[in-house]
């Protein structure tokens, strides 16, 4: 058997297996990660050192820095002091909550990215629903959902458009220029097409809605030295994120210096003698961290062979004779596999098709940053970016965030199922990519 059929079955019974739920998703990924090494589809040292074929590890220990961040904040209270005020301000209407906590999530994750972002909101949010005694898993989703969409507005939300503004050089104010309007137009659509799919059926008991809007937030505050040292770690850690281009540091950096300082400083004595539990590591979510590793991993194995060029370079080849239609073939083509295969893989293969596709279009253009910014080139890298960013949006392991919110969620003993995500997700991502299309045709294609 050639490696690429060894590659697609290992993965095809992998996804299988996940989306039937009947094993645990992080034993599956681990287990078709082995698979990949043991029948040679990715050597050991690609799975584990190669950036283009293995583990991402500013991935990985973003999520753990930030995770360490949010079990020290959870300490102090913050979170519980930001779920009275966000149902206070909502008048502890269940809609309106909703309304309220897409907003701020699409927002935080413009400023930040959309995992770091997720790992602060959901605490809040099943903070919230746990005092009014509803139903966390819609709460969740749409706030996953929302920070997709508002991670694709800027440089920084979401790690495939770091990605291809290097590869593109692009800055900062021109993804926020191009992507920040579209995304907004996105997130009024979402916000009013939310009334469908739960504007009718929530309610709170009158008793509960009075007992959240009688609470004082100040009250729920648990140590008020740590939360003061708390604030202020987590205001310089997101300000370090926000200039991680000019402090020249990559965002995981910034999280695991964020967390060193946490534990230094804002857990101040705390635990962790000899023979106590340093509480805020072991309650990392170290299932998620091993099912993102054996998933790069798996992803990795279809690069190498290159399914995922061979992919790619159909949607492109296929229509490279017209530019509207090369760029509906990246957006949609974009959409669709970053829903089934981790965006980051995928526009890591996407990238260097493009630049070849500029080099065969414009073979006297030797300046690089003149050849990629080609008017019939720039528009691919837009659809890329749209393509890869709400394509994650389709199904549960579409991008990072998913799979971090739903592991919270089962710590919290509440189980998000794949169907359950897909059932908004995947619409949202369909009617998301139509607005980019219209977008895209009327700003570069018409």
């Amino acid at each position: 058997m050639s490696d690429v059929s060894l590659a697609l079955l290992i993965f095809g019974l992998a996804y299988l297996i996940i989306i039937t739920e009947r094993i645990h998703k992080t034993i599956v990924a681990i287990s078709g990660a082995a698979l990949m090494i043991a029948l040679g589809v990715v050597t050991q040292n690609e799975a584990f050192y190669s950036h283009e074929f293995g583990v991402d590890y500013n991935v990985i220990f973003l999520l753990i820095g930030m995770m360490v961040i949010v079990n020290i904040v959870r300490e102090t209270g913050l979170f519980e002091v930001l779920a009275i005020w966000a149902a206070q301000k909502a008048d502890a209407k269940p809609f309106r909550m909703v309304l309220l906590l897409a907003v701020v999530t699409a927002v935080l994750s413009a400023m930040l990215d959309n995992v770091t972002t997720v790992l602060l909101m959901a605490p809040v949010t099943l903070a919230i629903t746990k005092r009014l005694e509803l139903n966390p898993v819609p709460f969740l989703i749409v706030e996953t959902v929302s920070s997709n969409i508002g991670g694709t507005a800027t440089l920084v939300g979401d790690p495939p458009n770091i990605m291809i503004a290097s590869k593109a050089e692009l800055g900062y104010l021109d993804f926020l220029v191009v992507l920040g309007p579209i995304v907004v137009v996105m997130m009024a659509a979402f916000l009013g097409a939310l009334w469908l799919f739960f504007g009718r059926s929530m309610r709170v008991a009158p008793h509960l809605r009075d007992g959240i809007l009688a609470l004082q937030a100040g009250d729920a505050v648990q140590d008020r030295a740590l939360l003061r040292r708390s604030v202020w770690l987590l205001g310089c850690v997101n300000l370090a994120f926000c200039l991680h281009g000019v402090l020249r540091l990559e965002p995981a950096t910034v999280a695991l210096l964020g967390a060193s300082l946490f534990m230094l400083l804002g857990h101040g004595r705390g635990k962790g003698g000899d023979g106590e539990e340093l509480s805020y590591l072991t309650d990392v979510e170290w299932k998620t961290i091993f099912f993102f590793i054996g998933l790069f991993i798996l992803v990795g194995g279809l690069v190498k062979v290159g399914v995922i060029r061979y992919v790619a370079n159909q949607l492109v080849v296929l229509t490279s004779g017209n530019l509207a239609g090369s760029t509906l073939a990246v957006l949609w083509g974009s959409a669709i596999l970053s829903a089934i295969v981790d965006n980051i893989p995928y526009v890591a293969a996407m990238n260097p098709l493009i630049v070849d596709l500029a080099r065969s279009l414009h073979p006297d253009i030797t300046e690089y940053a003149t050849l990629v910014h080609q008017p019939d080139v720039i528009p691919l890298w837009w659809a890329l970016a749209l393509g890869a960013c709400l394509g994650g949006n389709g199904t549960i392991i579409g991008a990072s965030a998913n799979v971090v919110v739903v592991d919270l969620a089962r710590k919290a003993g509440h189980h998000i199922t794949f169907w359950q995500f897909v059932k908004l997700g995947f619409p949202v991502m369909v009617g998301s990519i139509l607005l980019s299309s219209i977008y895209l045709w009327l700003l570069f294609l018409r």
